[in-house]
Formats: C-alpha cells, sequence, structure tokens
C-alpha cells in the first residue's frame, strides 16, 4: 500500500484536532477525545499515515479523570 497513492487514513481526525483546538481556544485539554481518537488511528495506521508524525503514541490523551469532562 503506498501512501503517496491512497487517501490518508488518519488525515479526517487531524482535521478533527485542528477544528477543536481552534473552537476552544488551542486548550488540549478540551480537545482530549479528539486527540485521542487520532492517537488510536495512528497507533494502526503510524506507518503509513504521514498526519502521524507528531503523535505521542505512548501518552493516552484521555485519562479516568477527563473522560466525562466537557460532555453534557
Amino acid at each position: 500500500m503506498s501512501a503517496s497513492r491512497k487517501k490518508d487514513p488518519c488525515k479526517a481526525n487531524a482535521c478533527r484536532i485542528q477544528a477543536c483546538l481552534n473552537e476552544n481556544n488551542y486548550q488540549e485539554d478540551k480537545c482530549a477525545d479528539v486527540l485521542e481518537a487520532m492517537r488510536q488511528c495512528c497507533l494502526k495506521w503510524h506507518k503509513v499515515s504521514l498526519c502521524c508524525s507528531g503523535i505521542d503514541l505512548e501518552k493516552p490523551y484521555l485519562t479516568e479523570a477527563s473522560k466525562g469532562a466537557g460532555k453534557s
């Protein structure tokens, strides 16, 4: 599978991160669920996704304390 011929499998997640950060004045804690979704995508696709280059695969973005934060 060539990354240059196929759509990046994590691009949609990367776009969601940018939108979330923009909407929340770049406060990462408000976008933990979106960041974690990106990390999960990158765990699966990091070898072919250019969008994963800056994602720390070892750092979970959601903790037990933040899993319900900001949800109504």
